[in-house]
């Protein structure tokens, strides 16, 4: 069944952050994609909303299932309803893992540039921040990003306890490959430190790439992992708000169960609906929307080569969003320059962390009409500054 993501619903006065954040910008920031959700999730929620009674909910008889079922199929990764642990938000989860893994003063490592939450979220539960550059080197005019085990090591002190992976990796578009990841696992083995790592975007891999969860490397790795996953940007229904956390360990899922009571809410009876019916009926749906990607990540990558002078952009391997260096273009505050001169909303890559000034994140889970006009209206930017 072939789809249309070259037409979208109008969003603006519609509630959404996105379309409303920045006035009558175009926004191509925060990480939702345009498109309309799958079908069958959609008459889920038409259905479920027919019934009428929206009291306390549980997660259905058979989510915990298709989660066991998809996981041994992708992945060949054998997990039970027990290891599953339901969340409100992959966010949530993230804070829940800082607050349950060691004592207050300790330390989390991750690695820069990053999705915000990952920088915020140790201090919020009083643990000590530390960072590791990922390791960046142009090629062809292009942004290539890759781990750095010196640098990751050397960031390692006597009270880290916890390392926060973002795998695959927002913003810069790294799915890692295995031996990068053997290579992380090892030094947080040498090192005892317990790995979160955030598989969110782990179904957006493009070009028939295949995303490997961390905790698949070797028995003795799952036993110290936390994987966060999400049907959330997979089929754009990230504002219902349903993720969840794998934890094999029994002692660091009670651990983990602890940190969360008293201050996580269950998970909603419509978020939980719609997962069921996008993991369940979403297949064709989510292998055309990779495809639609990958062809508008290739039109951006192009533009830029072509139309923005002393713009780099990575070459995003997974996920929906494009990293832009516009240090070569003279931009101290690229964010700020496109918002005010172009009307485009990026996000600013300073709130990613160190190596992120001079940067912008860009979304291109959209149409490629919208797409277009926002890189348009960039060059223009470009081509008539003062």
């Amino acid at each position: 069944m072939p789809y249309d993501f070259d037409h979208a619903p109008a969003r603006r006065d519609t509630d959404s952050l996105k379309w409303q954040r920045y006035g009558t910008a175009l926004p191509l920031w925060v990480a939702d994609m345009d498109f309309t959700a799958p079908e069958p999730v959609l008459a889920a929620l038409q259905a479920r909303i027919a019934h009428g009674v929206f009291g306390y909910g549980a997660p259905p008889v058979h989510l915990s299932e298709t989660v066991c079922a998809r996981l041994a199929t992708l992945y060949g990764w054998t997990v039970t309803a027990d290891d599953i642990v339901y969340l409100p938000g992959l966010v949530c989860g993230l804070n829940v893992v800082c607050r349950a893994v060691g004592d207050p003063g300790d330390a989390v490592l991750v690695q820069t540039p990053v999705y915000p939450p990952f920088l915020s979220a140790p201090g919020h539960q009083d643990r000590r921040l530390l960072t590791a550059k990922l390791d960046a080197e142009q090629r062809d005019g292009q942004l290539y990003y890759h781990f750095d085990d010196a640098a990751f090591a050397a960031a390692i002190d006597p009270g880290t306890r916890l390392f926060m992976l973002c795998h695959p990796h927002n913003p810069v578009g790294r799915s890692f490959n295995v031996s990068e990841l053997q290579r992380l696992a090892a030094i947080c083995e040498r090192h005892d430190l317990v790995v979160c790592s955030d598989e969110i975007h782990g179904d957006l891999l493009l070009d028939g790439r295949r995303h490997m969860p961390f905790a698949t490397l070797a028995p003795e790795i799952a036993q110290r992992c936390i994987t966060l996953m999400a049907p959330s940007k997979t089929f754009n229904i990230a504002g219902l708000g349903a993720s969840f956390a794998i934890i094999q360990n029994p002692s660091l899922r009670r651990r983990f169960q602890q940190a969360m009571r008293g201050i996580v809410p269950d998970v909603n009876v419509l978020a939980l609906h719609a997962a069921l019916a996008a993991y369940q009926h979403g297949a064709d749906w989510l292998d055309e929307l990779r495809v639609y990607l990958a062809a508008n990540r290739d039109f951006m990558l192009d533009f830029v080569r072509r139309q923005l002078p002393g713009v780099r952009s990575t070459v995003p391997e997974a996920t929906y969003l494009a990293w832009l260096d516009c240090r070569g273009a003279g931009l101290e505050q690229p964010q700020a320059f496109f918002l005010q001169q172009a009307g485009v909303a990026l996000n600013d890559g300073a709130t990613f962390g160190p190596g992120g000034a001079g940067f912008v994140r860009l979304n291109f889970g959209c149409p490629r009409s919208t797409l277009a006009e926002g890189l348009e209206r960039m060059r223009w930017a470009l081509a008539t500054r003062a």
